[in-house]
């Protein structure tokens, strides 16, 4: 059975219950107080169906002075029962027919009693039985009135409740159909995201309601499925990236590993400067295979929360020896440090020279022979300490600056990477966020076109909360 069913059905159900109790308290009511009510004529009757009664007995004509059988309701019934056991009785006020006469039980109490009539076709009669010094006095007022009232009102009672009962489930079903719209908006949404559909949301939600509520409620976890589902698209679809351009970086050193392995098999060997020069290649690609692989299983680590080095550390210094080593590799280059005579913070110490080297390779790499960078490091609010490299090279376009913490991104393909055959593996600056990040802290570029960019590299001074 559906809600709407089962909604309808509890709502017919009490009102039909409630009328009924209505009609039974009022049927009790009413049958009590007419009954009281002839029960209150019985009563008064006591003293004028004597008089009738006697009249009779005596075998005279009542005289119409008298008034004894004009008080009475019409179709009385009147009886004596004599110390004999006869039964003296009549029925006074009666027009056509004589009716039929009330069955009497044969032992009769004082308090009024409702019995049937002697062939059980007439009326029903409240008799009352009155002891008097010759015997016992009987008066029995058919119910005749009473019954046909109680009918009526039970025929209205019945007419009125079916149509109720009838009306309130006509309108409870609209009401509640109505009222359940929104739920099967909602089913229809929830079938159309199972379907695929993640855009989907419900409409006309009121937080006035209860049904709106749940809408609300709906569309923010839908939202948050939404958002989860394209951040894990998102992020598959950098694993594949990732995948890829580590694929790709790891062929070429094993092509060229490859290569001189074979021309050392096809005869180098024979030639000592063939053979010198093969292995030094094999041994320089070795290395540079080694140290992506390195970088490649510290990105993946740092993405895991692997835990680091937590030491005083004192960047002031690091920052002299990445500058000293960085004019040793291209004294052209003018390269300024400015800063305190020591910066310490709490990290890994061999983590965060590798953020120098990175920076600074970047920008020797990066920038025409000759041009200039600064290193500064400061002290900033908060106890934040910050380097900034800040180089006068090409600069960064804002879609490079976005992408240009990801690994393998090269906003310039085309141009010569870091190494010993001018190739790098592409993951610099990857490395200094991610360090960054596994110290509680970030990294971010600022660049214009033509004028440079500058890298910010803020580090809590105090324990990183990892």
């Amino acid at each position: 059975m559906t809600l709407r069913a089962r909604l309808t059905l509890a709502l017919v159900v009490l009102v039909a219950f409630g009328l009924l109790a209505a009609d039974v308290a009022t049927y009790a009511a009413l049958h009590a107080s007419l009954y009281r009510r002839v029960d209150e004529q019985l009563v008064a009757a006591r003293v004028p169906a004597a008089i009738v009664l006697s009249e009779n007995l005596e075998g005279g004509p009542q005289p119409p002075s008298s008034g004894g059988e004009a008080l009475l309701p019409s179709g009385t019934y009147i009886a004596f029962l004599d110390t004999a056991g006869t039964l003296h009785d009549r029925i006074a006020r009666y027009g056509g027919p004589e009716p039929s006469k009330p069955s009497l039980p044969s032992n009769a109490g004082t308090e009024p009693f409702t019995t049937g009539s002697v062939n059980g076709t007439g009326p029903s009669y409240r008799v009352q039985a009155t002891p008097v010094s010759t015997g016992v006095l009987l008066v029995g007022i058919p119910l005749t009135e009473v019954t046909a009232t109680l009918r009526r009102l039970l025929a209205v009672a019945l007419v009125v409740t079916f149509a109720v009962v009838a009306a309130m489930a006509l309108i409870s079903w609209a009401t509640v159909r109505r009222g359940l719209r929104p739920l099967e908006e909602i089913e229809d949404t929830a079938g159309a995201i199972a379907a695929g559909d993640l855009s989907r949301r419900v409409e006309g939600t009121d937080p006035r309601t209860e049904v709106g509520r749940l809408g609300i409620s709906l569309n923010t976890m839908l939202g948050r499925i939404e958002a989860a589902m394209d951040e894990r698209r998102a992020s598959e679809e950098a694993l594949r990236r990732f995948l890829a351009d580590a694929s790709h970086e790891l062929r070429t050193p094993l092509t060229s590993i490859r290569g001189y392995a074979e021309l050392f098999r096809r005869g180098a060997q024979n030639d000592p400067g063939d053979t010198a020069v093969a292995m030094r290649r094999i041994e320089q690609e070795s290395e540079r295979m080694g140290l992506l692989v390195d970088d490649l299983l510290f990105l993946a680590r740092s993405g895991r929360g692997r835990p680091i080095a937590h030491d005083p550390v004192d960047l002031a210094r690091m920052a002299a020896d990445a500058v000293h080593d960085a004019r040793v590799l291209d004294p052209s280059r003018s390269i300024t440090l400015e800063g305190p005579e020591r910066l310490t913070v709490v990290g890994d110490e061999r983590r965060l020279r590798q953020v120098f080297a990175n920076l600074l390779s970047n920008a020797l790499v990066h920038t025409p022979a000759g041009s200039e960078a600064a290193l500064t490091l400061r002290e900033e609010a908060d106890g934040i300490a910050a380097v900034h490299l800040a180089d006068r090279g090409p600069g960064l376009s804002a879609e490079e600056a976005a992408h240009v913490f990801d690994p393998f991104y090269r906003a310039d393909p085309s141009r010569e990477r870091a190494g010993d055959e001018g190739e790098g593996t592409g993951l610099g600056l990857a490395i200094v966020a991610a360090i960054a990040e596994a110290h509680g802290g970030a990294v971010e570029v600022t660049s214009t076109p033509g004028e440079g960019a500058a890298f910010t590299v803020r580090i809590p001074m105090g324990p990183n909360p990892q």
